[in-house]
Parts: C-alpha cells; sequence; structure tokens
C-alpha cells in the first residue's frame, strides 16, 4: 500500500514529461521497468570513477557528486572484474579506458556474439561486437558487455526457449536510426530468450544487449525508485 502510495506521488511531482519515460510495462506474464531516452535532446554519458580515480559503485554517491544538478535516470551498464573495472571495451568521455575484447570466454561476457553500446553525441547505438570492429565508429561513450540479446532482429542463437535458468536481468536496445535506447530491468526473474522477446516483440527494436543479472540497477525518479545494493562498475545515465 504504502509503496503504491509513494509511486502514485512520484508520479504526480515529476513534473511535465521529458525526454526520458519511464514506465511498468508487462509482457507474457512478466513485469518490466522501461526508460526510454530520446538522444535527440538528452544526453547519455557513462560513469565509472570519480576524479581521484575512486569507482563511484552507486546511484547516490554519483548524484553526490553533482549536487547542483540531477541524475534524471541511470542504470548498472554492463559487467566488471572484482576491483570494478570493466571487463571489455569501455570509453568515457571519448577516452577509452578498456579496448575491445573479441574473443570467445567464460560467463555470459563470453558467450559470442556480445556487442557494445556506442554512445555518440546525438545518437546511440547497440552493435555485435566483430561489427564494431569492422566499422570503427567514433564513440564519445561505450561499454561492451554480453551477450547479445537481439542481432538484427534474430534472437542470440544459443538462448533456450525452454531455458530454466532465471534471474533478474538488464539491457540496452535502441531504434534503428540511434535517436532512441531503450534500457529495461525485469522486475522478475527471467531467462535470457523471455528478456530478448521483450524488446523486440514489446519494445520493438532489432538490436538489444545483456548487462547483468542479480546486479541489475535502475534509477528511475519517476518510477520511485533507486534500487540500491551490491556496488556497481560501470554505470550509464542521464544529468540534467
Amino acid at each position: 500500500m504504502m509503496r503504491g502510495l509513494f509511486l502514485a506521488l512520484a508520479l504526480m511531482i515529476s513534473g511535465p514529461a521529458g525526454a526520458v519515460e519511464c514506465s511498468e510495462q508487462s509482457y507474457d506474464g512478466q513485469s518490466f521497468s522501461v526508460c526510454r531516452v530520446d538522444l535527440t535532446t538528452e544526453r547519455l554519458q557513462l560513469f565509472l570513477r570519480d576524479g581521484e580515480g575512486q569507482t563511484i559503485g552507486s546511484f547516490r554517491r554519483l548524484q553526490s557528486l553533482m549536487p547542483d544538478k540531477s541524475l534524471e535516470f541511470a542504470m548498472n551498464a554492463g559487467m566488471y572484474h572484482d576491483d570494478r573495472a570493466p571487463v571489455g571495451h569501455y570509453v568515457e568521455n571519448g577516452t577509452e579506458v578498456m579496448r575491445v575484447v573479441q574473443n570467445a570466454g567464460p560467463g555470459n561476457f563470453g558467450m559470442l556474439p556480445n556487442g557494445i553500446l556506442c554512445v555518440q553525441p546525438d545518437a546511440a547505438y547497440v552493435i555485435e561486437t566483430l561489427a564494431f570492429v569492422a566499422q570503427q565508429p567514433q564513440c564519445q561513450h561505450a561499454t561492451q558487455s554480453g551477450p547479445m540479446l537481439l542481432i538484427d532482429g534474430a534472437v542470440h542463437p544459443r538462448f533456450l526457449p525452454d531455458s530454466t535458468f532465471r534471474n533478474v536481468r538488464n539491457g540496452v536496445g535502441t531504434s534503428d536510426d540511434g535517436k532512441s535506447a531503450v534500457f529495461v530491468v525485469s522486475d522478475t526473474q527471467v531467462t535470457f530468450y523471455e528478456l530478448a522477446l521483450f524488446f523486440r516483440d514489446a519494445i520493438g527494436v532489432k538490436n538489444a544487449l545483456y548487462f547483468d543479472g542479480r546486479v541489475s540497477k535502475l534509477h528511475a525518479p519517476k518510477l520511485g525508485r533507486s534500487d540500491l545494493g551490491v556496488r556497481m562498475g560501470p554505470i550509464i545515465g542521464v544529468v540534467n
């Protein structure tokens, strides 16, 4: 009851509709929180470390580093090592922190094909890793993760429709023209296959990238939500 009241109040006081729109959606018996960012008016940014080189690690700390600004939306953005350094390619404000990792490996990240979210000044694209290497796009921000959920509209070939391996999961998809990025976190435990279908059939994107499971977190004031828990590595967000 109290959570419902808080959500209602948060929606009422969120002000005029902005270029980051968040909602709760249902699909095939599952519940998802969805935030859509308009790249023609909003700037997506990646955040990893503060000015002293320390990992930021949480939405609360990220907001505290910008007392005169508002964190409108944020999400964990890719896998990381125990020291919270990015596992794969990472670019922040035009500076490469970690190179592209092309080879297969253990865990979800190494379940090829994986991919890279490339953020440009007024667009963002999810690109399969080998295609990214071939195209060599210029990215102001970039984060590599894996596996890909959708590649040109096709579900990742290793996903099983009858899988029983479920988790809270999150990821990102981009529109064909790059003008819209859609960030999704499941509110219930889902399979890779179910998350991929949600991006394809409910969101309507052709390319989508998995970020993580269990660690999946969302900061969405319009939903009255800012997740706590295990400290993160890379964070992606919109600051106003």
